[in-house]
């Protein structure tokens, strides 16, 4: 095949093609540990169950997420967070499987560590799990995050390199408080369709989101809105 036929073919591609993805190519990531959790068939057979049952729709994969949804562990470290995701148990709360977890988790000295792929669901906010990323921080309170500069910073590049990414809106970032008024809050189970958290009300969130606006993406000066 001839030179000019394969840069063409290779313009197309980048035009045509491959262009849907080339915003989040764009977008450079924080520095990120990989701590992985074990999703095996098991789990995810158990989370496709889940996703019927709560969604109407089986299936394990998170795809085209539109929420990054914020949470505090309750836990002093990063270990114990782990230790309460990693094993694939009821959760003492809902008694569901299968066990509970979240993408990423932010530890007080501002190390992200990534626990679970982001192509796959985890069970953090109830009604939005289907469409939502979750990002824990260790801490006990929104005040104790906010207030700890090392992590707040790191959480707020994370969730600046997810959403710029995804191209999800900042207003589409939440604490777990604000997760029944997410115009993506969704849940079949009628015992469930009221149940939030604590963790990182509204007033905490437009602190949060404050900062986050001012951190534009790569791709686009103003950012995304």
């Amino acid at each position: 095949m001839r030179r000019p036929l394969l840069m063409a073919i290779a313009l197309l591609c980048a035009v045509a093609v491959c262009g849907s993805d080339q915003t989040s190519a764009r977008q450079t990531p924080p520095p990120i540990q990989h701590w992985p959790i074990h999703v095996d068939a098991k789990r995810k057979r158990e989370m496709r169950a889940y996703s019927r049952r709560h969604y109407g729709k089986a299936t394990y994969r998170l795809r085209n997420p539109k929420v990054i949804v914020e949470h505090y562990t309750e836990t002093s470290t990063a270990q114990a967070a782990y230790n309460t995701f990693a094993p694939d148990v009821p959760d003492s709360e809902l008694h569901e499987l299968p066990g509970t977890c979240a993408h990423f988790l932010v530890d007080k000295d501002g190390t992200i560590y990534q626990l679970v792929s982001t192509s796959l669901m985890c069970r953090h906010t109830v009604g939005l799990n289907y469409t939502a990323i979750g990002i824990e921080h260790v801490g006990s309170s929104d005040g104790e995050v906010l207030d700890n500069k090392a992590q707040l910073d790191a959480s707020l590049a994370l969730t600046r390199w997810l959403r710029c990414r995804y191209g999800i809106l900042v207003k589409d970032v939440i604490g777990h408080n604000e997760s029944l008024s997410s115009p993506y809050h969704h849940e079949r189970v009628p015992r469930l369709r009221n149940q939030t958290h604590d963790d990182f009300k509204r007033a905490s969130m437009r602190r949060y989101r404050r900062r986050l606006r001012g951190l534009a993406c790569d791709s686009s000066p103003a950012g995304l809105r």
